[in-house]
């Protein structure tokens, strides 16, 4: 019998997001804005900061939906004041979206590599990125774009402590980690700002999508006013800044307002598939399953990953990748360094090789709500029938 083929992470509906989208058709709200965006913003308001102490903290904080996680980081710059000339500091082992709108300001992306823990932006060396910078330009770093890379949380105590004695902002770039926390707290609301993103395989999707996390209501007006093309109060249309057609759809809202009511269930999902793989690999020799570090770090999990040792397995990432996909198995290269990309070819730098290493030996392996017990374990059985050949 044939297999069908097993994704990275497909799209799972809940089967509310038809109603939503419905009523949206039935009152003619087929427009950017509208009810059913405002419900969403809430939702995800509420999802990410309504839990105790956090509450609190992050009281002030709201939510504005937009047309991309990349939409979300551009705004989140602009916001900040990057300029053309200015120098923003980002992970080097990521999505190129992470770096593109800093280009899009005429900004110079600043390039530091990540720590072993999680993967995600090396406290140490981003210091030594900020010091060495100011000496070389007598200027401070204009923001910080640290990722939590694959749903992994990064070290925001450290970062932030970081940021905080330079006194720089910190872009939180969750565009992979909705639902993952550190310390207790939901990533997303550790920086000023914060992306999300709801791309078709995100934890959840709206077919396209992402989100803003302010910190108050006069950022939520800022960015709205950049989102729909910084049009100003007048009857007629007037502008004195340049904006930008970014806000989210009353019918993608609607998807996402389904998806708000399995995201918890999405996120266990991952964590079980995560717990699956971790049991299988436990005494397999070569294969190195990516998992929290400690119990400070609660990663959703949205890729499962791997790191595969040549002199154990005698298959490196890209042979074991072929011989996955003739099985009918999903698996992808772990993110190229953006330092190593062409496109950045000569942007600054503070590397110590461990990106790069990652990038050689690793391999994202499927995850998502559609992959069955049945199906982790035929990954599983596959991997080990490849190595151990």
């Amino acid at each position: 019998m044939d297999r069908k083929r097993i994704y990275l992470c497909l799209a799972h509906m809940s089967g509310k997001e038809q109603d939503f989208i419905k009523e949206a058709f039935d009152t003619n709200w087929v427009v950017p804005l509208g009810p059913n965006v405002n419900a969403f913003e809430k939702s995800l308001q509420d999802f990410l900061i309504e839990n105790g102490k956090l509450k609190i903290e992050n009281e002030g904080k709201q939510v504005v939906a937009l047309s991309a996680g990349t939409a979300a980081l551009h705004l989140g710059l602009i916001l900040l004041g990057v300029q053309a000339g200015d120098e923003v500091i980002c992970q080097s082992f990521t999505f190129c979206a992470s770096a593109n709108p800093v280009t899009y300001l005429g900004a110079t992306a600043v390039f530091v590599d990540s720590e072993e823990d999680t993967w995600n932006m090396n406290p140490v060396l981003l210091e030594e990125a900020i010091r060495d910078r100011m000496a070389k330009t007598g200027r401070k770093p204009k923001a910080i774009i640290p990722v939590h890379l694959y749903g992994m949380p990064a070290k925001m105590d450290e970062i932030c402590a970081v940021a905080e004695k330079y006194e720089i902002p910190v872009l939180e770039d969750a565009a992979e980690a909705l639902g993952s926390e550190y310390k207790g707290q939901k990533c997303g609301t550790f920086g000023k700002f914060g992306a999300l993103s709801f791309n078709g395989n995100k934890m959840i999707t709206t077919s396209g999508g992402g989100a803003l996390v302010v910190p108050n209501e006069e950022s939520q007006k800022a960015a709205m006013f950049y989102a729909t093309q910084a049009r100003e109060p007048y009857p007629y249309y007037q502008h004195e800044k340049i904006g930008y057609n970014y806000r989210m759809s009353n019918i993608c809202a609607g998807i996402g307002l389904g998806q708000m009511t399995v995201l918890e269930e999405h996120v266990a999902h991952h964590r079980r598939v995560h717990e699956l793989y971790e049991r299988a690999f436990a005494n397999v020799k070569g294969i190195e399953l990516k998992s929290n570090p400690d119990e400070r770090f609660n990663a959703n999990y949205w890729l499962c990953t791997i790191l595969i040792d040549k002199e154990e397995t005698g298959v490196d990432c890209e042979e074991l990748r072929v011989f996955l996909d003739s099985k009918g198995i999903e698996t992808r290269p772990l993110w190229k360094p953006m330092h190593l990309q062409p496109v950045f070819a000569g942007s600054p730098c503070y590397v110590d090789g461990t990106s790069e290493k990652l990038f050689e030996k690793g391999l994202c392996i499927p995850a998502g709500p559609c992959v069955t017990d049945e199906d982790v374990a035929y990954i599983v059985s596959e991997i080990k029938n490849c190595i151990c050949k």
